[in-house]
């Protein structure tokens, strides 16, 4: 009986190995023919195809997501951490790396989102430039830039309001009412072209939103016209001010892309209408405390049923109960006066030093090259042919006549449309090389000028040749000349870097104007800085006139 039972489960265990054998054997072929299988990937949204998809693989291949944006904007859009001023955060911030969360589900790889500091004004050329992927900062709708870029579906919608000083709120009732006043607001922005299209003259527009409302409270200004946005964290915490009922005409941002990326621009109308129906852009909004029933226009198609419950509305528009309020993580209006209280000498000098450090090599890479040039440059006006001499000449007259910030765009953006893309660095130095050496051009043709004829016939009358009387009598002498004109013109290089911000590299200036901006320590912050300025400059007077004493110059 025992048998044919050992028979029996013999052979059953038997058909078991091959089978186990087989289905390891056909493992083992699949994987040496080089075909892995990938994780599946997130549902494709509905607007995208599967060939947007390809294409954007291939777009963002490098696994990042570059956006640009300016962290001396303020809040709530980018600024730096009140408890740690390395760190940019913003509402936008948070919207971009909720983009990138989304794009990377439909990838199936990582993507991570790069905040790029760029001058504000500066943002379009910088899309224009390739210099990052999209502009997420405060980017207003509109027919003149969706004539120039593709522009996402809007991600919020506010109004411009007009804030008076709270003593004269019984004579400003309108906007109208300010038409003879002064009225601040930021430059190139909707609300400018508002006062603007109203006929209003006596407008100061500036680079920050922090200065409008200074000027407001010291009376240099009559009212200040700003998106809401920006009237919360900056307008409505200081109770001097009083702000109109009616607010002014509407504003949709959103997000910018070059007009090549239009399967970019897809992607991220994809993602912002997921992050839509997820609710993820409403708690961003809540978080910073900018949901308000306004965003009803987001919604599209209108009337969306999905949209409009993932924002916190009803079917019929209303929104739901409890959003209005605040949640208990939401963001402290009062993020500039915690900036103020909690950076410490300890945490911001750092930033300043670093920016320095940065001051400082384009400085000196800078100079280096302006004295190599403008010696070139003098050489030729004083001793090359007469077409040579020209040449030079209207190389000194030119760089001498043009504005620096002038020089800077050309070589950085202008220069871009003609396929020559310098990086930011390399377009400083050269720019500030070539206008230098203009100078330095003239410092030396006059310092050589100025050694008397005799030392060139005693040279050439011991032998020496020409090159060599030059080079071992008559220049060591024009150098001591030239010493101190060449000194000051060092100097005033190390400050003129702070131009240098247009063409996006972050220098000394360009720090203290982010981080005072975030914190609104002007003075504190400026002292350190002048103190950095003075700590690189005033060395150069006391290297100077040591070398004036050592090589015994009159």
């Amino acid at each position: 009986m025992l048998k044919p039972l050992f028979r029996f489960r013999g052979a059953k265990l038997l058909a078991y190995i091959r089978q186990l054998a087989l289905a390891v054997a056909i493992v083992m072929l699949r994987s040496s023919s080089g075909q892995t299988a990938e994780p599946p990937s997130a549902p494709v949204p509905a607007p995208l195809s599967a060939a947007v998809v390809k294409q954007l693989r291939e777009r963002l291949a490098s696994g990042t997501l570059r956006w640009g944006g300016d962290a001396e904007g303020g809040a709530p859009y980018q600024l730096r951490d009140p408890h740690d001023p390395e760190r940019v955060i913003g509402f936008e911030v948070e919207l971009v790396d909720a983009v990138a969360a989304e794009l990377s589900k439909w990838l199936n790889r990582p993507l991570t989102a790069q905040f790029v500091q760029y001058e504000w004004t500066s943002l379009p050329l910088g899309l224009d430039k390739h210099d990052f992927d999209l502009i997420a900062s405060g980017f207003e709708a509109g027919p003149r830039w969706a004539a120039a870029y593709r522009l996402s579906r809007p991600y919020y919608v506010c109004h411009q309001e007009l804030a008076i000083r709270r003593n004269e709120a019984e004579r400003i009732k309108t906007l109208d009412d300010c038409r003879t006043r002064i009225v601040g607001t930021l430059a190139a922005s909707a609300a400018e072209r508002l006062l603007t299209s109203r006929g209003f003259t006596d407008i100061v527009a500036y680079d920050g939103q922090v200065e409008p409302y200074l000027d407001l409270e010291l009376g240099r200004v009559d009212a200040v016209l700003l998106d809401s946005p920006i009237t919360t964290y900056y307008g409505r915490t200081n109770p001097a001010f009083a702000f109109l009922a009616a607010p002014q005409g509407e504003v949709q941002y959103v997000l910018a892309v070059a007009r090549r990326d239009e399967p970019l621009v897809a992607a991220l109308d994809a993602a912002l209408g997921e992050l839509i129906r997820s609710g993820q852009l409403r708690d961003i909004l809540r978080r910073w405390r900018l949901w308000n029933s306004a965003q009803t226009a987001l919604v599209l198609p209108p009337g969306n049923a999905t949209e409009l419950s993932g924002l916190g509305f009803d079917a019929a528009g209303q929104p739901v109960a409890g959003m209005e309020t605040p949640p208990a993580d939401a963001t402290d209006v009062n993020l500039v006066a915690a900036s103020a209280r909690d950076w410490t000498f300890a945490r911001y000098a750092p930033l300043l030093l670093a920016a320095a450090g940065t001051t400082v090599t384009l400085s000196l890479a800078s100079m280096s090259l302006a004295m190599t040039g403008g010696l070139i440059v003098s050489l030729c006006r004083l001793y090359g042919p007469r077409p040579v001499q020209a040449a030079a000449l209207g190389y000194v007259e030119f760089f001498r006549g043009i504005p620096l910030l002038l020089v800077l765009f050309f070589l950085y953006f202008g220069l871009a449309n003609y396929g020559v893309d310098l990086p930011a660095t390399r377009t400083a130095v050269l720019g500030f090389g070539l206008t230098y050496a203009a100078y330095e051009a003239e410092v030396y043709r006059s310092a050589i000028r100025s050694v008397p004829r005799g030392q060139w016939e005693a040279a050439l009358a011991l032998g020496m040749s020409g090159p060599q009387a030059f080079r071992k009598v008559i220049f060591p002498q024009a150098l001591r000349t030239a010493l101190a004109p060449m000194t000051n013109d060092f100097v005033a290089l190390f400050k003129d870097t702070s131009l240098v911000s247009v063409i996006a590299v972050r220098e000394l200036t360009k720090e203290y104007l982010i981080l005072s901006r975030s914190s609104l320590k002007f003075v504190e912050l400026g002292l350190l800085t002048a103190a950095l300025y003075l700590a690189m400059s005033i060395p150069l007077g006391y290297l100077s006139r040591w070398l004036e004493r050592r090589w015994g110059a009159v």
